[in-house]
């Protein structure tokens, strides 16, 4: 049997007096999500901790989009699902193949590119907005999905360079030499060799791309602007714009929007902390 001993039980304590509270400040948010999501519109603002007579109607009226904000639900959710799952495709297939380069092929210069890249992130997105939006503008790409794709690509790449080098540089040399010595060529070393080493890094990457992109609002709201080519993110705050907002409304499409990602960090959470903490231990 396991001896308990005073010095576990007080980390213990320790570990629950910051938790309990940081769990309970997490969760206060999504509860009032709930709460206003299943509360009718007359109970919607009562102060009450539970409503009277809980509704699922909120929830009809947003999936038939029987409010003037919500005309668009269905073609704006489908927007950000693709913007989402671009973003995250293409960030993927840019950060892999320069971690490879850097890493495994040791391509000159790789590795001053990576850190010039990362040393964006000193600069706060909000500053590169206007940037962002004037370069999409001399492109002709305003109101178009594909500038903030490119704008999303640019800003997550660099992040996910750095994670998949560190894992890449924990892989074994002999595998790459062995493989060299079967006559293998540097497109099928990636293939046969690094790619299938690297999927808990790459999910982990790939969902931390999409996700980004999932919940960007800035350049999102800057960039589009055409009704049917918003995201859902930006959508939202139309509600916000009308003086008597119906937050019943707004509470149920954000807990649907909230809904997706949540899904997948539960689907491929046994990759996330693996994969992003890859390399960052030497052994």
């Amino acid at each position: 049997m396991k001896r308990i001993t005073l010095r576990a039980v007080t980390a213990e304590a320790r570990l629950l007096l910051i938790g309990i509270p940081v769990f309970l400040w997490t969760m206060i948010p999504i509860y009032h999500m709930v709460l206003f999501a299943i509360s009718p519109r007359d109970q919607a603002t009562s102060g009450r901790l539970w409503p009277k007579n809980p509704t699922l109607d909120n929830f009809a009226f947003v999936f038939e989009q029987k409010h003037f904000y919500l005309d668009h639900f269905w073609i704006q959710m489908r927007n950000s699902l693709v913007i989402a799952l671009a973003v995250g495709f293409i960030t993927l297939a840019v950060s892999t193949a320069a971690a490879f380069a850097i890493s495994r092929l040791k391509v000159q210069g790789g590795r001053t590119v990576m850190n010039m890249a990362l040393f964006t992130y000193f600069i706060p997105a909000a500053f590169l907005a206007v940037p962002m939006y004037k370069t999409m503008g001399n492109y002709g790409l305003l109101n178009s999905q594909w500038a903030l794709i490119l704008a999303m690509v640019t800003i997550a790449s660099p992040y996910c360079i750095w994670v998949l080098k560190q894992a890449s540089d924990k892989l074994p040399w002999e595998l790459d030499e062995a493989a060299k010595m079967d006559g293998a060529t540097a497109l099928q070393l990636f293939r046969l060799v690094y790619l299938p080493l690297m999927v808990p890094s790459l999910v982990a990457v790939g969902t931390y791309a999409l996700l980004l992109a999932w919940n960007e609002y800035l350049y999102a709201f800057l960039l589009l602007s055409n009704d049917t080519s918003v995201t859902l993110a930006v959508a939202l705050g139309n509600f916000l714009s009308a003086d008597d907002s119906p937050w019943e409304l707004l509470m149920t499409t954000g807990l649907i929007y909230a809904l997706p990602p949540a899904a997948i960090d539960y689907a491929f959470k046994r990759y996330m902390v693996g994969g992003l903490t890859a390399g960052a231990v030497k052994s």
